[in-house]
């Protein structure tokens, strides 16, 4: 029964002196001191079928207290308005069960990748962006940086560096960013169609040639693994900036640089599998020409390309002397450079030179104006220089004429005809 001795005997001796009447508790039937009165309930169903109709029951509960001094718990004016048939207009999704998903058992099988925007320097410099990946085995830090913006450069060079110092992992994890994958909101285009998947973005390109397979979390909990990690950085990596006196991006990716291995020293943990997951750069891959911008041009019929305002000159090749209006690949390499390809090859170019077209638009500077020849002396200015100051196409100081000027006006010419 979970009573003592003491209310044993006390319901025993009520029992014989009242029956089975007295084992029911005292209170039963009576109306609750702190309970409220009939007339408050009308009045908040009333409240919320009149002027704060259409309201949330959370937000319900905060005007009744601001507005009409009515103190209620949410759970209270959920009560009363659920029995008079008012449910909340906001649609609640039900409760999921969830679980904790088990680690990876080895180290390299999957990256955890994001982005962090933050005020590291503590108003010493501008707001910025720390891109980290960290791995779901071991709980290490392989590589971050700081950039001013989180973009797809920044992650390009997070995974050379990853893969320059461990390999090329089996797996990232990422959320659904505009960088890692395209918007389903954005229109299908008419290839796109026709080839029935989606171009992938400049990232997610890379990631296929190099034989990575990405994976998108639907919620910010799926990938909780380096949100706790920024969580930490805030907090420790901070107070080491600020330390440091860091107030510009080089100075806190060298900050960054000496405090990752002591962080990867304390937070690390043995992973379930020995060993490494992380392959091997591919046998003839090149990096630099992977982990770029590539994007399709065709060459022009004097063999240039154009490019983000450059035109490149693509030279003739040993097995092909024209590229002329041939599909190419122009690469925009992380150190800015330009590299154009054609089926799998470098293609030997240089800055082309100017148009014709161009070269005829530049001015020459305009000579003096003919009243500033009047002013010039005859006795000071010699003959050659009269010369030179009367030169066809010398005459002016650049003044343009109106549109009603005389010289601008076509002659009446006429003329009689004889039929």
């Amino acid at each position: 029964m979970g009573l003592c001795v003491r209310q044993v005997r006390r319901l025993l001796a009520a029992y014989r002196r009242e029956g089975v009447a007295a084992i029911a508790h005292g209170n039963r039937g009576r109306r609750p001191v702190h309970a409220l009165g009939e007339g408050v309930g009308k009045v908040v169903v009333a409240l919320a079928q009149g002027p704060y109709a259409g309201l949330n029951h959370y937000h319900l509960t905060e005007l009744l207290g601001e507005r009409e001094c009515l103190c209620l718990s949410r759970s209270t004016v959920r009560r009363i308005l659920v029995a008079a048939g008012l449910k909340s207009p906001r649609r609640r999704r039900p409760p999921t069960h969830r679980c904790r998903r088990a680690r990876y058992p080895q180290e390299g099988m999957l990256l955890q990748i994001d982005g962090s925007r933050h005020d590291w320097l503590e108003g010493r410099g501008a707001e910025l962006t720390l891109v980290a990946a960290i791995d779901d085995a071991t709980g290490t830090v392989p590589y971050a940086l700081f950039r001013k913006q989180e973009d797809a450069q920044g992650y390009f060079l997070l995974l050379g560096e990853v893969i320059g110092r461990q390999g090329v992992p089996l797996a990232l994890y990422s959320d659904r960013h505009g960088i890692f994958q395209r918007s389903p909101k954005e229109g299908e285009t008419l290839e796109e169609q026709l080839r029935g998947e989606r171009q992938p973005t400049q990232f997610g390109r890379a990631l296929r040639e190099l034989g990575i397979q990405p994976i998108f979390a639907l919620s910010p909990q799926a990938k909780g693994r380096i949100e706790r990690l920024f969580g930490t950085l805030q907090d420790r990596l901070v107070s080491e900036l600020r330390l440091a006196g860091a107030s510009t991006v080089e100075e806190a990716n060298r900050v960054l640089e000496d405090f990752l291995p002591r962080y990867n020293v304390r937070f690390a943990i043995p992973a379930t599998q020995p060993g490494s997951a992380y392959r091997a750069r591919p046998e003839g891959v090149d990096l630099p020409s992977v982990l770029c911008f590539k994007y399709q041009r065709t060459v022009a019929g004097d063999n240039t390309v154009r490019f983000g305002g450059q035109v490149l000159q693509v030279l003739p090749g040993v097995d092909r002397p024209s590229y002329a209006h041939a599909r190419v690949e122009v690469q925009e390499r992380l150190d800015g450079s330009l590299v154009v390809a054609y089926q799998g090859r470098v293609l030997a170019t240089r800055e082309a030179p100017p148009h014709p077209v161009l070269l005829r638009a530049r001015k020459t500077t305009r000579g003096p104006s003919l009243s500033s020849l009047v002013a010039v002396s005859t006795e000071a200015v010699g003959p050659d220089q009269k010369a030179a100051h009367l030169a066809p196409g010398n005459n002016g100081n650049g003044h343009k004429p109106s549109p009603t000027h005389p010289w601008r006006r076509c002659p009446v010419v006429t003329k009689s005809l004889n039929y």
